[in-house]
């Protein structure tokens, strides 16, 4: 009995998903006619723009802090001293900006004979978060001195009572004392880095200020992308994180025109379009300051448009999937899958099309060198140009060159040899069912209340496209059928990589692979709509129940404070979940 309470919401989830599948038409007498209506509309742009603006309201809302300490100062073997006003300071705050080393904090009651108080390791977990230091006593009056060592960067200085209220400060150096007010009294997501942001966002404004980058375990463009959002809305939160919240925005109507083109008609591209806005994968990840949505967006639209070239027989679209290869290279390794996974599907379409003859054979292979090759190697040549700025090397020296393929081995030896542990990590085969979420932020507030989040994908999106890849398998054997190919080579594409990779790993990598996950939905969903309203019916009850489940973990998803007790046994549904 104790099983089934504490179970009851993944148990009935199970069952719904049964009841659904029990509904799908026998696929060895369905026809599965496509429909013809596969242009877009004004309906068809309305939907998308309803279902995208209604997505970003929610991505948006408490995405971040849109003001934070920006001017920085260098404490490189410099020591700053800092008067303290009125009131008693029980600790200190340390707004971080990069850079590692150590501030070494003195103190005088006569702001003369300064005595060593405590010290702070600025280490690269630290940076552009508000830091507190404890103090042992209580200060009232007199004066501080902060000598940094080692290339670090102060954002502002703050002192707060026993109660938590920022206490006046005035310093020689204007710039560590004068945004006060932003002072929090505790760190958290909404004023802080967290998880690989501490990298991501860091390289992003060192990329504005021409600062070699701390960062060079991944291609640059991705964290370029990123600075964009800094340029427009600062070194803030808000600001490091608008560029991923955007991108995941813009996949929404990307999507939709890939499950139009791909199905037709409007209940599939809404509902399929619905179901990936309320995947957790894509909320969540868009909305941490990484490369990896970047990735995702990239592999959405080169697929998309392969897709367009064999339907269509336009190179243009070829030679757009060519460029988007390149962007996505050039941000994220992970994008070379999805580039083998087109070059199989490009293959097979030659196969396929072998009556057209060696010459337009030998024709489309130089044309794919130009896009697929040569394009992308300018491309991501190019993204290093920040590199190359930050030491001043021109863009066609030798110097910069080498600077390029030296990175190129450093990052290969750097994923190759990881060995790390860490208690979020996860396997490839755990990514299939949901089995390990990785948490990203956790906090305990007062009155048995949390503040946490993580990444996994909707239970509905998981568990009904992993055998809505069996039933395209089924198509693929039994039918030979091409788009349901095309689906499950994308997914693979996505997936069999990580079974050959050793190192640390976690469920975000499988971000990539929801992208066909919808689209496998997708191609259920066209089936189910083979009979008509009866089967629609199902389409939208699935879709509605996905809404239902982002609804329902918005807390885990969001930060937003949540009963401890409650959420555990609400959201807890496997001895796994961190949740």
């Amino acid at each position: 009995m104790n099983f089934l309470v504490k179970y009851s919401l993944p148990l009935l989830a199970a069952l719904l998903l049964i009841i659904f599948y029990l509904g799908l038409p026998d696929l060895r007498s369905c026809a599965l006619r496509r429909e013809d209506k596969r242009r877009l509309d004004r309906r068809d742009a309305a939907l998308m723009a309803g279902i995208s603006l209604a997505y970003a309201l929610v991505a948006f809302w408490n995405l971040g802090n849109t003001q934070s300490p920006e001017r920085f100062v260098n404490m490189e073997n410099r020591s700053v001293t800092v008067e303290l006003g009125q009131g008693s300071a029980a600790s200190l705050m340390l707004y971080s900006g990069v850079g590692i080393g150590e501030y070494t904090i003195e103190y005088a009651p006569d702001g003369e004979n300064f005595q060593t108080l405590t010290s702070f390791r600025q280490s690269h977990a630290e940076v552009l978060k508000w830091n507190e230091v404890p103090l042992e006593q209580s200060l009232s009056g007199g004066s501080l001195r902060i000598t940094g060592a080692g290339n670090v960067w102060l954002g502002e200085v703050a002192a707060l009572d026993g109660a938590g209220e920022t206490l006046p400060l005035h310093s020689e150096e204007a710039a560590l004392t004068d945004e006060q007010s932003l002072c929090p009294r505790e760190q958290t997501f909404m004023n802080s880095s967290y998880f690989d942001e501490i990298y991501h966002a860091r390289t992003a404004w060192e990329h504005l200020n021409g600062v070699y980058p701390y960062e060079i375990t991944h291609p640059p463009l991705g964290k370029i992308i990123l600075s964009w959002g800094i340029a427009l809305f600062g070194m803030t939160p808000f600001g490091w994180r608008f560029s991923g919240t955007f991108f995941g925005v813009l996949m929404l109507p990307l999507m939709y025109v890939f499950l139009k083109k791909l199905f037709g008609g409007r209940t599939v591209p809404t509902a399929g379009t619905l179901v990936f806005a309320a995947d957790f994968m894509h909320f969540v990840q868009t909305r941490i300051a990484t490369i990896d949505t970047y990735a995702v967006f990239f592999i959405l639209l080169m697929y998309l448009l392969m897709y367009l070239f064999f339907t269509e027989q336009r190179l243009r679209y070829l030679a757009l999937s060519g460029l988007f290869f390149g962007l996505g290279a050039a941000s994220k390794w992970t994008c070379l899958y999805a580039g083998a996974g087109l070059a199989l599907i490009w293959a097979w379409y030659w196969v396929k099309n072998a009556h057209l003859g060696p010459r337009a054979f030998l024709k489309n292979c130089g044309f794919c060198l130009a896009f697929f090759v040569l394009l992308p190697c300018c491309i991501y040549y190019l993204a290093y140009l920040p590199y190359g700025r930050a030491c001043g090397y021109r863009l066609f020296s030798a110097e910069y060159l080498k600077m390029v393929l030296d990175n190129q081995s450093y990052m290969f030896h750097y994923h190759s040899g990881v060995v790390a542990t860490h208690p979020y990590s996860s396997r490839w085969y755990q990514w299939l069912l949901d089995i390990r979420p990785i948490l990203y932020y956790l906090q305990y507030l007062p009155d048995g209340m949390r503040s946490s989040f993580g990444a996994f994908v909707n239970p509905a999106l998981c568990w009904g496209g992993f055998i809505a890849l069996f039933v395209l398998l089924f198509l693929v054997i039994a039918r030979r059928d091409e788009t349901a190919a095309f689906i499950l080579l994308g997914y693979l594409a996505q997936l069999v990589p990580w079974m050959f990779v050793s190192r640390l790993t976690f469920e975000y990598h499988y971000f990539p692979c929801t992208v066909f996950l919808v689209l496998a939905m997708g191609y259920v969903f066209s089936i189910f709509c083979q009979n008509g309203r009866p089967g629609r019916r199902y389409v939208w009850g699935f879709a509605l129940g996905s809404l239902a489940l982002f609804v329902l973990f918005y807390p885990a998803l969001s930060g937003a404070p949540v009963n401890n007790a409650l959420a555990t046994r609400l959201l807890g549904w496997l001895p796994s979940w961190p949740f």
